[in-house]
Order: C-alpha cells, then structure tokens, then sequence
C-alpha cells in the first residue's frame, strides 16, 4: 500500500454538506445518467444508509470504486454483501464480488478517466496514466463488480 494515502479519507464539513443534498437529488432521480444514491444497511446499528455514487459500467458490467477509502459505506456493505442502488422510483439490489488486484489495475484507470472532474483529488495518480500506474495503490482503493441480486 502506498504509505502517502491514508486507508479512508473523510470528507470536509462542505463536502458532507455537498454529498446531502446531492444524495437527495439523485435520491429523486436527477442528476447524470451515473449518478445513483447508495444504500446499505449499518452492520452495528442495522439502520440503512445513503451515500451518493458515481457508477461505472465497462463492458456490459457495473463496478463501484471508492475514491475516498475505506470508507463507512464500503465496511457496511462488506459486512452486508449487498447494496442497493436508487435513482428515482428505480431501486435496483446487487450482490458484491470484491475485485482482484489483477483486476482492479484497469478499473481503477476506468474509473479516474471517465469521473476526473469529481474524483482526481483523491488519486496520486493524474487521469489519463496508465493502469500500471495503480497497480501500487491497490489496497487503498476498494472496487466491487455489482451482481444483479
């Protein structure tokens, strides 16, 4: 793991501020065609939590990265080994598979490539680089393939 990144990076006050309203939004189905809320239940407190995401189809597959870490909803829904993605009146649940790190190498460019505006901040990488050069960050960025549940 690359020492320089920290294993979860919290968002400020203004992005958490950001991320509720933006949840909402797309909670009501606005927003890019990407966009979905995020929503998996506490593995403590087993109330269900939402988090707006950006998701990337490659190849006919869906995949979630989290750029900021290991991040709350990344430990819930490993716990539960399911989400479920809303947009609108459309509420969609899908079993995790957890990416390899043969993988996750051309996810993880996929990724930075195509949500660069939203996401560069938190990569060492800059976008356009090739998918060696994640291949020593592999740990600090979890990536799942979505199977329909």
């Amino acid at each position: 793991m690359n020492s320089s990144l920290p294993s979860f990076r919290a968002p400020s006050a203004g992005e958490r501020i950001f991320n509720r309203i933006f949840g909402i939004v797309v909670g009501l189905g606005w927003g890019f065609s990407y966009n979905y809320l995020l929503q998996v239940r506490g593995r403590k407190s087993g109330k269900v939590y939402s988090t707006p995401i950006d998701l990337l189809e490659l190849s006919g597959k869906r995949f979630l990265v989290a750029p900021r870490g290991r991040t709350q909803w990344v430990r819930n829904a490993e716990a539960a080994g399911e989400i479920t993605l809303k947009r609108g009146k459309l509420q969609q649940k899908f079993r995790l598979r957890a990416l390899s790190d043969e993988e996750k190498p051309e996810i993880l460019k996929a990724y930075l490539d195509r949500f660069k505006r939203e996401v560069q901040r938190y990569f060492s990488v800059p976008a356009g680089s090739p998918a060696d050069a994640f291949r020593g960050l592999l740990d600090s960025y979890p990536a799942f393939e979505l199977i329909p549940a």
